[in-house]
């Protein structure tokens, strides 16, 4: 599959990119995207809720009242679930969501990502580009000239790049990633996805 490449300015030019089909051409998997983009979510889940229980509520361990004759349930002490006030039963405790998921099932369901935004035409490929300083306005022109200004764009490059970041960060649906970071959420999260052109062959030579 061959895509246009744009230079540093976002002018398309003559040149095309060839994006390999084993990578960006498969039979897309459906199920195993789904089990990649739930455990991103877990991983990313805080886990810090929790409530008190009985044994942990400040309160009085008398009993409340006698054990038989009242024709109510029995009840042990002011800190019973069964009273206002009392202890949560079985309430939320601080865990860790994360699960493991095999390194090929990841493997495929990035490539089963990158197969949809390659056949919906959402990717495109930009030449290796470097600002001298954060330059917000130099970025808005780039979008603008690809005609992406106003859509959820995230652009991949291959190494981080600092100033390219800080430009970035005020744009509104911009996001700028290394191909380290990139994952099967980010891919499917945005509308239009920008590979720069030394990323292009990482993604390959990590997915192949």
């Amino acid at each position: 599959m061959e895509v246009a490449v744009y230079d540093k300015t976002g002018k398309k030019t003559s040149k095309k990119a060839k994006l390999s089909d084993s990578v960006f051409g498969i039979e897309p998997n459906d199920h195993l995207i789904y089990l990649d983009v739930r455990q991103y979510r877990a991983a990313n889940r805080q886990g810090t809720h929790k409530a008190k229980e009985r044994g942990e509520i400040t309160g009085s361990t008398r009993k409340v009242k006698k054990q038989k004759g009242t024709g109510t349930a029995r009840a042990g002490s002011i800190k019973s679930p069964i009273f206002r006030g009392g202890g949560r039963v079985f309430g939320p405790r601080p865990r860790n969501y994360d699960f493991k998921l095999n390194k090929k099932v990841k493997q495929i369901a990035r490539k089963s990502a990158l197969t949809y935004k390659a056949k919906e035409s959402a990717i495109s490929v930009i030449e290796d580009f470097a600002f001298k300083a954060p330059q917000t306005k130099q970025f808005v022109d780039l979008l603008s000239n690809m005609a992406l200004e106003g859509n959820k764009t995230m652009i991949v490059l291959n190494e981080k790049d600092d100033n390219v970041y800080l430009s970035s960060r005020n744009l509104k649906g911009l996001n700028v990633v290394t191909v380290s970071e990139l994952s099967t959420y980010n891919i499917i999260e945005t509308n239009n996805l920008v590979l720069s052109s030394s990323s292009v062959k990482q993604i390959e030579d990590i997915l192949s």
